[in-house]
């Protein structure tokens, strides 16, 4: 099988993985040591953060390396496992659409997150039609490439609110408009902890809604009752990793 068929494979498998498990949980990874104890563990699928990436590299987060740097360091990841593997683009680091889908299908990536702060302009919050027209964009130029790649349509109005709850009918506005948009799933970020709004969004929408998750702290069974079809790490993976290891390490220190 050649590179682009075993892309367009994965790229397949990706979307039925999301219809069969729900929610499908996607470890969050950063380098190919993490990526392959992911999948040796069992996971079907995976996903690179940027914050975790960033701090494996000694970079910040928010667009604080470029598209290409992203794209060398997400290429050897993805070529070290068999499972489909989606990345965390940030805003888009100020590519167009078709730019962004060629450069992560180019190293084998089969799925994207997309959110819409933009760290470039001083991390104003696109407007929902703004946002809504970028992902239009990003399916368009994944249909012109053959490749059904995953687009995950991210909204950080809850992370930019005083007032979560006073959002929610935005939020859901530009949810439902990202769906329309062509994204496969929608993530509201910094909501996983209450019940209400993840409830209320998951009912707004048809399309599996992602969640941050905490690998030890919170319970998988809790999302799966409240509807959320989707999990992800986003850093909290690498912090309870970063945890796990100051305790093995803490006995032997000076």
């Amino acid at each position: 099988m050649d590179l682009r068929s075993d892309t367009v494979e994965r790229a397949q498998r990706l979307k039925h993985l999301h219809a069969e498990h729900r929610p499908l949980v996607l470890p969050t990874v950063w380098d190919v040591w993490s990526a392959r104890t992911a999948a040796d563990a069992g996971f079907p699928a995976l996903t690179v953060g940027s914050h975790p990436l960033a701090d494996s590299r000694g970079a910040d987060d928010q667009e604080g390396q470029t598209f290409e740097e992203v794209l060398a360091a997400v290429a050897p990841i993805i070529a070290a496992v068999d499972v489909p593997v989606s990345v965390d683009l940030e805003a888009g680091y100020g590519q167009r659409p078709a730019d962004l889908v060629a450069g992560l299908i180019e190293v084998g990536g089969v799925g994207l997150n997309i959110e819409d702060t933009v760290h470039s302009e001083g991390g104003r919050l696109r407007t929902t039609q703004e946002h809504a027209t970028y992902i239009a964009g990003l399916r368009a130029a994944a249909d012109d490439a053959g490749v059904p790649v995953w687009i995950n349509g991210r909204t950080d109005l809850f992370l930019h609110a005083e007032d979560a709850a006073a959002v929610l009918d935005e939020a859901i506005e530009r949810l439902r408009a990202l769906e329309q948009a062509g994204a496969d799933s929608v993530y509201p970020v910094r909501i996983q902890d209450d019940d209400a709004l993840l409830a209320a969004v998951t009912a707004a929408v048809s399309v599996p809604v992602n969640s941050t998750a905490h690998p030890v702290k919170h319970d998988l069974e809790r999302f799966r009752r409240l509807g959320v079809g989707r999990i992800t790490y986003g850093p909290l993976l690498q912090f309870a990793m970063t945890d796990a290891m100051k305790g093995v390490l803490g006995p032997w220190a000076p």
